[in-house]
């Protein structure tokens, strides 16, 4: 096979003159690995699988971008390849277990499994083999810890690598990019991203020469539906046309008149109100899949946004006799299943709704989500990617990572719940969803269908369906873990640097591009601004400098004295009584008038009602006195003045101007100049002393000097907001370790004591103490939490019962803000979670006085479940037992090993302390049973 080449044109007779074999015998010959690799596939490499192997061949590093299924982990196992025929080692990272677990059987399958091994945090087979695939979280504590596994590493294989994103881990990718060694090669393989080539310029930047590989064709052609009822739509009028189908648009409007008759006199295209209306009822799951069933669109994934939602809907196709599989078929699921769950204990099935489970497969329909245990989610992906089951519902992270193509993928709704609230599907989300639909091999095309409802308007879906942006967003940000491994490995100054070149501050730092081009222009301004205001008679910036502080202490006088004036006439107002003739200095209402009410606005000013000589009755407030208020003389108002009546107003308007009061004077009075004062007077002389007070252009100038000042202001302004924005990471890891030091976790190694040193020879001077060693050991959300637990010996004296419960209120976290409750149990119990949430609660208010990110507080709601499992009860029964919210076996498990594994951290970091020694038999309690399955 020639993979070195671009094949010709069909007919093309220059494809096979001299000059072409030659060129193709010559590329062979530059890419000898390449050609022998590729020759081991039964299809010929696509452009972009070639170009990001060549890539690797030649010693660079590659960031491969392309669609879910377009193939680019070929390029990942060509890094493998290469390892294997070098005799060197290659790590194939992935963001979960789950992906983990396939792809050490995928490659196994393909290099020998005695060249595969697997490290996933639990679970270690063939550890020195020279190709290890693991967690990303594996390979970034080895570079912490400076594994020996590292010598002779050559390649890494960073598989879905936009999980940098991700805003709970995506520090880790960070990370291990950052610190990998020099002479390492990445292979970092993503799904397509709209900001792929600044995310390679920064790859550039940190690990030396890398290629982009951008590639955004899907391998199989995917088409837009929407399902209204049980008639099956093409969203686009033409393929490509981003036009939606007009058809599709009149039997929209027509249902929403039925299930909503105000839609038509509202014109929208879709109903606005929080819940559908009542005329709505969704169509049911047992008839969308027999609908697409006819249409040959099976097998498919439709996403609900619910795990209940994923389980009703499997009962739902239960109940109404769903069946899409034959006996034979039948035989081989149950197979299947058993195998998986052969490691499960009896009593344990009934608790997880097995046969229930069962039911649902051997009829070819399944649920996929977190609440599932890990064998049954295990056993529902062999099925489905083998054909035995035809339907899955599932929650939205099955589209991250684990490979089940389908031929169609469906969206039951365009809003999900993210933990806080209700948002519409992103674009981005929308085409990681239905990235899945078309099997590449198998399908000619894929299929993406939107059910509608009332609350889906066609025009958005074609707007996602259109939309391809995706932009990776880095999520980095320093931890305490992360500040005492980099200080313990490379120092504090070099640890700085290292956060400096994160892909965060690289984004921070390319956002004040446009800041600093502005900047530019200002300089050059003020540049040309000084040239002009040039005078040959004196320095003519000293000259403006005066007269801008006189105007300036001019302007604080006056502005001092107008203050005290209103201050002197609201208080004036406030004394008048009815029937009180004033005088009007000013506006439309200007001369004499009386005073007919006097009440207070609701900010306390003083508003009063009047009636002027020329019979015009309102209210005027202090802003129409800019001095203080005299009475000049007093009429009586009749108690039963009505000043709405004209004849009122004309009689008493009669009596005033009866008074014959002088015309009131609206000119300013001296108390309106400035006052006086020596600084004043001192600056005036400076002024007229000055060399440049006789330049004949000195107006010129002095409009040139207010230039140049106004651009030196915005200048200081935007230089502010730079800084603002730079150095932000290295900024937080100072506090961090301005707070571990004060902890005690880190210490001033040359033993100064004068705190008032210089911030550089500050930042030198630290050292990693025991405790920050021990530190370095923990990780997770809440590592210096943990840590500070231990140290201050709140754990000590607890069984490992207790234990494991104290330690879960760490690592859980309610999905919903259920009341967090302390659950019953040993008295020594309830002492170590009081005293755990005062070490919260002290450790909380050093990191605001910080201002650090606060650690979350301790969650007590998995404490009664794990310590009934860990003291040996049934699944039932610990399930039982959880506090609020019914937890999943799905759940149950995964906090468990989170629990597990937090215990072992704190068995490895502290094993000479109490806690410490307790801590692995704590770990062994939980792991047992459907946990350690």
């Amino acid at each position: 096979m020639d993979v070195s080449a671009e094949p010709g044109p069909a007919g093309d007779p220059l494809a096979d003159t001299p000059a072409a074999r030659y060129a193709r015998a010559r590329a062979r010959t530059r890419h000898p690995q390449l050609t022998r690799f590729a020759d081991g596939y039964p299809f010929a490499l696509d452009d972009f699988q070639l170009q990001g192997c060549r890539s690797l061949e030649d010693g660079s590093s590659v960031l491969v971008c392309a669609p879910t299924g377009a193939g680019k982990t070929v390029v990942g196992e060509f890094a493998v390849d290469l390892a294997l025929a070098s005799g060197a080692k290659c790590f194939y990272t992935t963001p979960i277990k789950a992906l983990s677990n396939q792809k050490f059987r995928d490659l196994g399958e393909r290099f020998g499994v005695e060249n595969i091994g697997l490290l996933t945090g639990d679970t270690v087979v063939n550890s020195s083999a020279p190709v290890l695939v693991m967690t990303t979280e594996v390979l970034r504590n080895m570079l912490y810890a400076g594994s020996s596994a590292l010598l002779g590493l050559r390649y890494v294989v960073m598989d879905e690598v936009h999980y940098l994103g991700d805003r709970f881990r995506g520090a880790v990718w960070e990370e291990v990019i950052i610190h990998l060694p020099e002479s390492v090669q990445v292979a970092a393989l993503s799904a397509t991203v709209s900001n792929s080539e600044e995310f390679g310029e920064w790859l550039t930047t940190v690990r030396g020469d890398t290629e982009v590989v951008v590639h955004e064709q899907r391998p199989v052609p995917l088409w837009q539906h929407v399902l209204v009822g049980n008639r099956l739509f093409d969203l686009f009028a033409e393929s490509g046309s981003g036009t939606v189908d007009p058809q599709l648009l009149r039997y929209v409007a027509e249902r929403m008149t039925r299930v909503d008759p105000g839609s038509r006199a509202r014109g929208r295209g879709r109903y606005q109100g929080q819940r559908p209306p009542r005329g709505w009822r969704p169509p049911v799951y047992p008839d969308v899949i027999d609908r697409l069933d006819r249409d040959g669109l099976l097998p498919v994934i439709v996403f609900i946004f619910s795990r209940a939602g994923c389980d009703a809907a499997v009962r739902q196709c239960v109940g109404e006799g769903t069946r899409l599989t034959t006996g034979d078929e039948r035989e081989e699921i149950r197979r299947v299943a058993e195998y998986h769950a052969g490691d499960l204990a009896g009593e344990d099935l009934a608790a997880l709704g097995y046969w229930e489970w069962l039911d649902g497969l051997q009829r070819g329909v399944a649920a996929h989500h977190a609440g599932l245990i890990p064998a049954f989610k295990e056993a529902v992906e062999e099925l489905f990617t083998r054909g035995l089951v035809r339907v899955v519902f599932a929650t939205e992270t099955l589209a991250l990572g684990i490979n089940m193509p389908a031929r169609t993928v469906v969206l039951d709704r365009l809003r999900k719940f993210n933990g806080d609230t209700h948002l519409d599907v992103t674009p981005g989300e929308y085409t990681q969803l239905t990235g899945r639909a078309g099997r590449r091999g198998i399908d000619v095309e894929g299929h993406a269908v939107v059910m509608w409802g009332p609350q889906v308007d066609p025009q958005q879906v074609a707007g996602l369906a259109s939309t391809r942006t995706y932009p990776l967003t880095s999520s980095f940000r320093p931890s305490y873990n992360m500040a005492v491994n980099l200080i313990a490995s490379v120092g504090r100054e070099s640890a700085r640097e290292l956060l400096e070149s994160s892909f965060a501050q690289f984004q921070a730092d390319r956002s004040v591009v446009g800041i600093a081009r502005q900047i530019r222009s200002l300089e050059t301004a003020l540049s040309n601004a000084r040239e002009a205001m040039h005078c040959s008679r004196g320095d003519f910036a000293e000259y403006a400098q005066l007269r801008r502080e006189l105007k300036r202490r001019e302007t604080e006088l006056a502005r001092g004295s107008r203050a005290s004036r209103r201050a002197a006439a609201a208080s004036s107002l406030e004394r008048l009584r009815r029937g009180d003739v004033i005088a009007v200095p000013s506006g439309r209402r200007a001369g004499w008038a009386v005073v007919l009410d006097n009440s207070l606005s609701r900010d306390g000013d003083a508003r009063l009602l009047v009636l002027s000589e020329d019979r015009w009755a309102g209210r005027l407030s202090a802003a129409d006195f800019p001095e203080p208020v005299t009475t000049t003389a007093s009429l009586r108002v009749p108690r039963s003045f009505d000043h709405r009546s004209p004849q009122a107003r004309r009689d008493l308007a009669s009596s005033l101007h009866n008074l014959r009061l002088p015309p009131v004077s609206s000119g300013r009075s001296a108390r309106d100049q400035p006052a006086e004062d020596p600084r004043i007077d001192a600056l005036r002389a400076d002024v007229r002393a000055h060399l440049c007070q006789g330049c004949p252009d000195r107006e010129d100038h002095a409009r040139q000097a207010e230039r140049a000042f106004r651009l030196e202001r915005e200048l200081e302004g935007q230089r502010r907001r730079v800084e603002g924005r730079t150095n932000t990471l290295a900024r937080t890891f100072d506090r961090i370790c301005d707070l571990l030091t004060e902890r005690g976790y880190l210490h001033r190694e040359t033993g100064i004591e004068d705190l008032a040193v210089t911030a550089l020879a500050g930042r030198e001077e630290v050292g990693v103490t025991d405790s920050g060693r021990l530190l370095a050991r923990i990780w997770g959300e809440a590592d210096l939490l943990t840590a500070e637990c231990i140290r201050s010996g709140v754990w000590d004296g607890l069984g490992a019962v207790e234990l494991a419960a104290a330690v879960s209120t760490l690592v859980y976290e309610a999905r919903r803000d259920d009341d967090r409750t302390t659950p019953a149990g040993a008295p020594a119990l309830q002492e170590a979670l009081r005293r755990t949430h005062d070490v919260w609660a002290e450790l909380n208010r050093d990191e605001a006085a910080h201002a650090l990110p606060l650690t979350r507080e301790p969650d007590t709601g998995f404490a009664h479940a794990v310590a009934r499992w860990a003291g040996g009860a049934t699944l039932a029964r610990a399930l039982q037992t959880t506090d609020g919210e019914p937890l999943t076996a799905g759940d149950f498990v995964r906090w468990c090993r989170q629990v597990v594994d937090l215990l072992e951290q704190i068995a490895g970091a502290a094993a000479d302390q109490p806690a410490g020694a307790m801590a692995r038999a704590a770990a062994a309690a939980v792991r047992r049973g459907v946990v350690q399955a």
